[in-house]
């Protein structure tokens, strides 16, 4: 019995992997600008940028990580520390850090404070020993000082948070208290006197709760206004609004410290018996999506948090460019967004009061 025996099919030659000269010979430029477009560099006409960008698209191109950051001495990496990543507010201040350095040719390392604080490590340490090119600290943390030795070896800005306030660290964040008065004087311009605070923690709390005391006192309304200690969080608002509306003298309208804890408040305010806005009014702060949602369709202050993640983001590549450049706070303006939380009081309520 004869076998019959088949040579296999020899295996295709892998197609060559493209190189940066692949891209310029392409492209029509030096390799040097190739350099110079890859790296996210300034300068480079917008036309000979795009020539590059889509030949390295056509071509299937992609830059050897490991070997430009040791040739540059940088990771083209920036380490990113959150407060707390179940806090809503930080979406869309991550999406403007993010689209700014991706047009920088960097990536972003997330990393959560609230984890950091569970398991009892200094993730800036950690950010530190991976070598990232800079670091951007978002909202309060817990321990504002863990930053002073990270800011000592990598570049740093602080995003959306008045803390620490450190000689070569750059601030961006949001005008709480101008914010905290719009809210404030919007309350005031519906007819309410009688307006309560739920209060928020760390610097940023302190400049909203000053914001409304400030209002309340120019309008001659001090012996009014009220202030009910949260901690930024769903559940924090929901049990001080639940005291504040125990009050014998109860509020009329409540400006929240932000938008989960108005979220809290609401709920307290339903268990009561209230309907919103007709028995009370409730003002948010930060605009996020839970504000938005239609069946809470909260008034709140919009604190532009994606330009705060853009400009902390190019406050941060100036300052890798520049380390030794003097700190600066940068301030975005906010603005009121009225949604249906918030009516004129009902005038029963307190039929004696002007």
């Amino acid at each position: 019995m004869e076998r019959s025996f088949r040579c296999p099919t020899p295996a295709p030659t892998p197609a060559p992997t493209p190189t940066i000269r692949d891209v310029a010979a392409r492209a029509g430029v030096s390799k040097s600008l190739v350099s110079l477009v890859l790296r996210g560099a300034d300068g480079v006409r917008p036309d000979k940028r795009r020539a590059v960008l889509d030949a390295a698209e056509a071509l299937g191109y992609r830059p050897n990580a490991a070997a430009r950051s040791l040739s540059e001495r940088r990771t083209r990496t920036v380490g990113v520390l959150l407060n707390d990543l179940r806090n809503p507010w930080f979406v869309e201040l991550l999406d403007g850090v993010n689209s700014r350095l991706y047009d920088s040719g960097l990536r972003m390392l997330l990393a959560d404070g609230h984890l950091n604080r569970r398991l009892g490590e200094d993730l800036t340490r950690t950010f530190t020993e991976l070598r990232v090119d800079g670091l951007i600290a978002v909202g309060t943390l817990p321990d504002p000082g863990m930053l002073l030795t990270a800011a000592d070896r990598v570049p740093t800005v602080v995003a959306g948070a008045r803390e620490p306030v450190l000689p070569a660290v750059d601030i961006v964040a949001n005008d709480d208290g101008h914010g905290a008065r719009l809210a404030t004087e919007h309350l005031i311009a519906l007819g309410h006197r009688d307006i309560a605070h739920i209060a928020g923690r760390g610097a940023v709390g302190e400049l909203r709760r000053r914001g409304f005391e400030t209002t309340m006192r120019e309008h001659g309304l001090a012996g009014s206004a009220v202030v009910e200690q949260g901690d930024l969080t769903e559940e924090g608002g929901y049990r001080a609004a639940v005291r504040l509306l125990h009050r014998p003298r109860r509020p009329t309208a409540v400006f929240a410290a932000n938008d989960m804890t108005c979220v809290g408040a609401l709920s307290a305010a339903e268990e009561s018996g209230l309907r919103v806005p007709r028995d009370l009014s409730l003002v948010g702060y930060d605009n996020t999506y839970l504000s938005q949602l239609r069946h809470l369709w909260l008034t709140t202050v919009d604190n532009a948090s994606r330009d705060v993640g853009r400009r902390a983001a190019a406050r941060l590549l100036d300052r890798i460019a520049e380390p030794g450049r003097p700190a600066r706070v940068d301030l975005t303006a906010p603005s009121l967004e009225v949604r249906g939380t918030t009516a004129p009081p009902p005038a029963e309520i307190h039929p004696e009061r002007p």
